[in-house]
């Protein structure tokens, strides 16, 4: 599973202006926090909401910030409160409603400047949910998409950089998904099959660590296929770009025992 605690800390850095910002007026209440609905000014809902979040607290936080929108929607904090609601959601690892705070918060305030982290935060939400290579992919293909969106909309933010490595990330990701299921075919002696696997990382994920040994996979199927002819054209792409690999001289061998020239 891909690291997290680097993202968190990074998420919540992100947030701290906003995080630190306190209404002034009226005393934080510390044993009225609760969320049942009891009418209660802007300033002591959201005090108590950024109490919470600093104690760790995230759950009661968000619910706390949900309430400044619902008791107060035409309040400029209401705006704010709307992303540390999703911050906090996010905190307490409740991705799916983070998810919907963001969007809530991106339907109603498009252009703000807080935008580019509304979009940051969904990324993270799928991002951190991305699991071992043995299992179904489309949480980690859904975090490519929403990196990618962040990239695209906000292509000179911090958060466009940070998605830029969070991307090449993913796609090592995706790609070891491809070999884990080639190599099972492989395995099975469903050749075939083997080679479409490995020809995608080589297509789809050339730049990612998991393409020396796609290659020198295909030089296997290609040949156990009675194909030497495509089995020579990944060995020399493999020998090009990769030439002190341990894949390399693998293939080269093979294709020795098979009598075509590497």
């Amino acid at each position: 599973m891909l690291t997290k605690t680097t993202t968190r800390i990074g998420a919540a850095t992100a947030l701290v202006l906003t995080a630190s910002l306190v209404l002034t007026g009226c005393s934080t209440s510390k044993n009225k926090a609760d969320t049942q609905y009891v009418a209660r000014d802007v300033s002591t809902l959201y005090n108590s909401g950024k109490d919470r979040l600093d104690r760790g607290q995230y759950k009661l936080a968000a619910a706390l910030f949900d309430e400044v929108e619902r008791q107060h929607p035409y309040s400029p904090w209401a705006r704010r409160a709307q992303l540390m609601s999703a911050f906090s959601y996010y905190m307490n690892q409740d991705y799916a409603e983070s998810i919907s705070a963001s969007q809530r918060f991106l339907s109603i305030h498009t252009g703000n400047k807080d935008a580019p982290y509304a979009y940051y935060l969904i990324a993270l939400c799928y991002y951190e949910q991305i699991a071992d290579v043995t299992r179904d992919q489309k949480i980690t293909q859904q975090g490519l998409d929403a990196l990618g969106e962040l990239i695209r909309r906000y292509p000179e933010t911090r958060y466009a950089a940070d998605a830029r490595l969070k991307v090449d990330l993913v796609n090592d990701h995706l790609a070891g998904k491809e070999m884990e299921v080639g190599r099972f075919y492989q395995r099975r002696g469903q050749w075939l099959a083997a080679t479409l696997r490995f020809r995608s990382v080589v297509d789809k994920y050339q730049t990612t660590t998991h393409t020396p040994e796609a290659l020198e996979r295909l030089v296997e199927s290609y040949l156990s296929l009675g194909i030497p002819a495509e089995a020579q054209k990944a060995a020399a792409v493999l020998g090009r770009n990769y030439p002190g690999t341990k894949w390399y001289e693998r293939s080269y061998k093979l294709m020795q025992e098979h009598g075509v020239k590497a």
